[in-house]
């Protein structure tokens, strides 16, 4: 089985050198085509304007400067000598889980896989805001290979990839396994951080704060407050089909 690898948070990410622990015990062909820097928050976008340079850093593993997107574009369609198996990105730093999932460049990669019809899976790993932020990636590295070997059993839909969240504790400190679905936030953990430079101009840092809520018990956000890794099947198509009738009587 060939799998390729990418990220949103770069190549020399601490998570992705998880991940590339996780893939290993899964196959022997891996490919690793990641963004030569930090790329979160960059969501579904790709390079137009502006070329691609490429770095070959060793054995099936090259850098691009560009996007999630273009990592996978790039190793499907030039870089490696066939098409994966498998496309598996991440392991992102922090949740991407609820509203995180149309900014997150990790889940981009796996909806760039998905489009091309491969089946393609994101992972992300909680951070303990209590302890600073603190990212361990000790829980995805013990629990993802075997859950992804099961994934693997797995039909996937076409336009459907799935998105794996753990849980920030200790590899045997989690629950259990839930199938969940995408949770809200009532609370935007978005925010806007105001300062002035050494010449008195205002400039504005974008940041998250670790908002308390009680999510509904089936979604993503429940699974992960309780200890449990998350699986989220997501789909490409985002139409609004409760409403197109309602549309269509509107516009007769």
């Amino acid at each position: 089985m060939r799998i390729l690898l990418t990220n949103d948070d770069g190549i020399h990410a601490e998570g992705f050198a998880a991940l590339e622990k996780i893939a290993r015990e899964l196959s022997d062909d891996v490919w690793i085509v990641a963004p030569e820097s930090d790329q979160s928050g960059v969501a579904h976008s790709l390079t137009l304007h502006d070329p691609l340079r490429v770095r070959k850093l060793g054995d099936q593993r090259y850098s691009v400067r560009g996007t999630p997107t273009d990592c996978v574009i790039m190793g499907v369609r030039e870089i490696l000598p066939e098409r994966p198996d498998l496309i598996l990105s991440g392991v992102n730093r922090g949740q991407n889980a609820a509203d995180d999932v149309t900014y997150s460049g990790t889940i981009a990669g796996a909806m760039e896989g998905t489009l091309t019809g491969i089946r393609s899976i994101a992972l992300s790993q909680a951070v303990a805001w209590s302890e600073g932020a603190r990212a361990d990636y000790a829980c995805a590295v013990a629990h993802a290979p075997a859950l992804i070997s099961k994934l693997l059993g797995f039909t996937f839909p076409a336009d459907t990839l799935l998105n794996l969240n753990f849980p920030a504790c200790a590899p045997d400190a989690v629950a259990g396994i839930e199938v969940t679905r995408q949770g809200k936030r009532k609370v935007s953990e978005l925010a806007v951080d105001a300062r002035t430079d050494g010449r008195g101009v205002p400039y504005y840092w974008l940041g998250f704060r670790n908002a308390e809520e009680n999510p509904p018990r089936d979604t993503d956000l429940s699974a992960l407050a309780n200890r449990y890794i998350s699986v989220t099947p997501l789909k490409l198509d985002l139409t609004s089909f409760d409403v197109i009738g309602e549309l269509k009587d509107l516009l007769a």
